[in-house]
């Protein structure tokens, strides 16, 4: 879709306002200006960027448009039903699966998609209540989690697991499933100067991870080959579908003004949605980066970009410096700088599975001690 911005006028501008309007952050009432992407606008749409954890650019794009098409929806306002060819999407669903995964049913995280896994977790509800298990939501099954779903609260099913998933892998690489996501590529190159593009910044820095993933024993899969890319969902689906144990994501970044620097990582987490071992693994990452390579710290932030919201496992993004800082540049076109990140990433996964009695200093553990 073409992203709608400041002074764009036209049927998705009144659809954006109209959305806003009924989420009360824009009062959607002069009708000269519903189809104005006025001041008013903008400063509405940066309201929700901030609090859905998306980038506070104040332009709908496709991000955006998604999360505010998803807001529309609250619990009850339709059925919900499992569709393979049309997946359901909406923040309706986002709550229905919130109360599963708090009752205790296997849900990797509220991500608003109502899949299989979402429709099995609503039967073993149906079924434990004494309702039909048809896997829909209807007005039966929406009674019951009224009347029950509030009496069993507490304890974080969802934290529990994923530490007890990384606890029983064990501290060994060898045999860990772990998909590689070189952000953009094909035709689009990302952030790009005269000379560099960030696809080809991160597909080769992928490449290298790749190589020092493979010699400690690790299956590593990569979203992309290096001529072609594709959206954040069918890269997130990939890594559902193969099983992963962890996605990383790479990326770089750029700003209009040259002096912006600096890495930053990012784990799924909104409100009181958090993905625990995502977080844990981003501050490991953000911490060997930052430490090997000086680079200043953006620091690690909570985001729901589809890469991150749609994994089922722990998943980090990384900007790793800017592209339009001489500064950074310098820095991401050198070979042996990306031979230096590679080896504090894959030192970032390996402490994520040590016992933290054995966890090592930042910045000190090397590849070799990692092999033995």
């Amino acid at each position: 879709m073409q992203p709608a911005r400041r002074d764009d006028h036209g049927p998705l501008v009144a659809e954006i306002r109209r959305i806003l309007a009924g989420l009360g952050l824009l009062a959607n009432t002069d009708p000269g200006s519903e189809a104005l992407y006025d001041r008013s606008t903008e400063l509405a749409v940066r309201h929700f960027q901030q609090r859905r954890g998306l980038v506070t650019d104040g332009v709908v794009g496709v991000e955006t448009y998604a999360a505010l098409s998803s807001a529309r929806w609250r619990l009850g306002d339709r059925v919900l039903v499992h569709n393979a060819s049309a997946p359901v999407f909406g923040d309706d669903v986002g709550e229905l699966q919130a109360q599963l995964q708090e009752m205790g049913y296997n849900l990797a995280r509220p991500d608003g998609l109502f899949e299989r896994h979402t429709e099995e977790a609503l039967r073993g509800f149906q079924r434990d209540y004494g309702l039909v298990a048809d896997g829909v939501c209807g007005p039966e099954t929406l009674r019951a989690l009224k009347q029950l779903g509030r009496r069993v609260v507490g304890g974080r099913p969802q934290l529990l697991r994923e530490m007890v998933a990384v606890a029983e892998a064990g501290p060994s690489l060898l045999g860990k499933r772990i998909v590689i996501d070189p952000g953009h590529g094909g035709q689009d190159t990302g952030v790009c100067t005269d000379e560099f593009d960030e696809s080809s910044i991160v597909w080769d820095l992928a490449t290298r991870l790749e190589g020092r993933l493979s010699a400690v024993g690790v299956t590593t899969l990569l979203t992309r080959g290096p001529q072609n890319g594709g959206a954040d969902e069918e890269r997130a689906r990939f890594a559902n579908e193969v099983g992963a144990d962890l996605l990383l994501s790479l990326h770089v970044d750029a700003a209009p003004n040259p002096l912006a620097n600096g890495v930053a990582s990012y784990y799924y987490g909104t409100g009181g949605v958090v993905s625990t071992m995502g977080e844990r693994l981003a501050e490991l990452v953000q911490r060997e980066i930052v430490a090997r390579t000086r680079l200043l710290d953006g620091r690690v932030h909570g985001k729901t970009w589809s890469i991150l919201r749609m994994t089922r496992m722990p998943a980090v993004r990384v900007e790793l410096g800017y592209i339009s800082s001489p500064t950074d540049r310098a820095r991401l076109v050198d070979p042996a700088f990306r031979d230096t990140v590679a080896e504090g990433l894959l030192v970032a996964i390996q402490r994520l599975y040590l016992p933290l009695a054995d966890d090592p200093p930042t910045g000190v553990m090397r590849i070799p001690a990692i092999a033995s």
